[in-house]
């Protein structure tokens, strides 16, 4: 008998393609063209497809969630170092800090692993979380 082992992907719609792959790139995620017009930005063993207009205005596409628009994405991404280090990372990238350092309650532990988080948006307003957990 087999059970969900965890995450493979993630699929979102993006409007400014060139945008939103030069963000990834300099936030150190490997980006991936070769598929083009579907893109993806690899993460350790993870990663999230992006798909570009093309391909989600396409009546045709219907393997997609049938509402989501470039924005709907929200994710959470669990950050090696600390806090001055990430800081430094997407100050370098020309990023803006819209919250944070907060501390936030993680997916990791049994519940009671209390992080940090640090929000920031990408080029087509998705959300994104960087959340530091204390050191073990």
């Amino acid at each position: 008998m087999g059970r969900i082992a965890g995450f493979d992907h993630v699929a979102i719609p993006m409007e400014r393609v060139d945008e939103m792959l030069a963000f990834y790139r300099q936030l150190g995620f490997r980006v991936d063209e070769s598929n083009a017009p579907r893109y993806a930005v690899h993460f350790g063993a993870n990663k999230i497809n992006l798909h570009a207009p093309a391909v989600w205005r396409d009546q045709a596409f219907t393997l997609r969630g049938p509402t989501a628009l470039p924005g709907c994405g929200d994710f959470c991404f669990v950050w090696s170092g600390d806090q001055d280090a990430l800081k430094n990372m997407l100050s370098a990238a020309d990023v803006q800090i819209l919250e944070g350092p907060v501390p936030r309650l993680g997916a990791r532990g049994d519940g009671r692993l209390r992080g940090s988080s640090i929000y920031v948006r990408d080029p087509d307003s998705n959300l994104l979380e960087f959340m530091i957990y204390p050191a073990a």
